[in-house]
């Protein structure tokens, strides 16, 4: 029987930095505290899972450089357990990283990001042949340079990535960056038919499908629900997750919904949102890999997106799985859209 996640993609250091506000061009603002940790959906991911305590193995594959931060990224994986056989080194680029302006008002961020490495990972990178794992997570789409390219024949060298994947046994999951740009509707629907779970934002799924999401910065849920039905018809196999800040809707293949709504977490108690969404997928990748119910996924998501709150890093706040979950019961839920 296949047991564990293989998560693969983006492997990058996040250069923190909590601000009082986002400045204007050629304005000064204060940073308060700054810190290195791990970034990207790849490592967020995987640090997510260890965080909570999750029982089965797990596994990297990715790209980072030669330098000080790819052996940091080793060196951190294998040390809590980790099997980092396919996360390799490259001489032909540094390790990508990110610098994240957290404004500790709002736990908005603003990134600012060095591709490096990430940019060459490609389908040669990726050998299923050697995991047995039950779970292969991609992400994210649409920053992964290589995997990114459209083909002649239309399809991408990601798609090739998922295609094998499914070949190979393993569930296919993935994530996508909320770029701005108009790559979406020619880059994603290739991948959608290998995808078994995609995960996506309003914003993500409106620019794939084209449907207006979101008005004047408020939530259009019956709009939300449209995209993730419309994205299901391009080919997904299993369910889309569409997450949004007050909660998450979940549209599956043979047209079950769900909608759940995300933690009522005080404002005082959050510190910044780097890594909220990867801590969201790490809980769900957690119950589909338990073969929970996918409402009780969703739950655990919300609840381990809220603990990643506590901290401005992006895991360093989330609980075991057992202790996110109480969180509903002490802040409850926040009001359905």
């Amino acid at each position: 029987m296949r047991n564990g996640i293989l998560v693969g993609g983006n492997w990058i250091m996040d250069q923190v930095k909590l601000i009082d506000a986002f400045p204007e061009e050629e304005k000064l603002v204060n940073i308060f505290t700054e810190s290195s940790c791990n970034g990207g959906s790849a490592y967020n991911v995987i640090m997510g899972l260890v965080k909570l305590q999750a029982n089965f193995p797990l596994s990297g594959v990715g790209l980072v450089g030669d330098d000080e931060k790819g052996e940091r990224i080793i060196s951190h994986c294998q040390s809590l357990g980790i099997n980092t056989r396919q996360i390799r080194k490259t001489d032909k680029a540094h390790t990508s990283y990110t610098d994240v302006m957290s404004v500790k008002s709002t736990g908005k961020r603003t990134f600012f990001h060095q591709r490096g490495a990430n940019a060459l990972l490609d389908i040669e990178h990726f050998n299923f042949s050697a995991s047995q794992d039950k779970i292969f997570h991609l992400g994210y789409l649409l920053l992964l340079d290589k995997l990114d390219i459209i083909e002649a024949d239309g399809s991408t060298r990601g798609s090739k990535v998922l295609k094998n994947a499914k070949a190979a046994g393993l569930i296919t999951t993935v994530d996508i960056v909320s770029e701005r740009s108009d790559r979406f509707k020619e880059v994603i629907p290739p991948s959608l038919p290998y995808i078994d779970y995609l995960f996506v934002n309003e914003y993500e799924a409106g620019k794939i499908t084209g449907i207006d999401t979101a008005m004047d910065g408020n939530i259009i849920l019956k709009r939300c629900y449209e995209a993730a039905h419309r994205i299901i018809e391009m080919g997904v196999k299993k369910w889309v997750i569409l997450h949004f800040p007050t909660g998450v809707i979940a549209v599956s293949k043979d047209g079950q919904t769900h909608y759940q709504p995300s933690i009522n977490m005080p404002a005082e108690k959050i510190a910044g949102a780097s890594g909220a969404g990867d801590a969201f997928a790490a809980g769900v990748l957690t119950g589909i890999h338990n073969d929970k119910d996918i409402t009780e996924c969703l739950n655990l998501g919300v609840c381990a997106a809220a603990s990643s709150l506590f901290e401005p890093t992006s895991s360093d706040g989330i609980l075991p799985s057992a202790e996110c979950l109480k969180l509903a019961q002490l802040f409850g839920y926040r009001e359905a859209v």
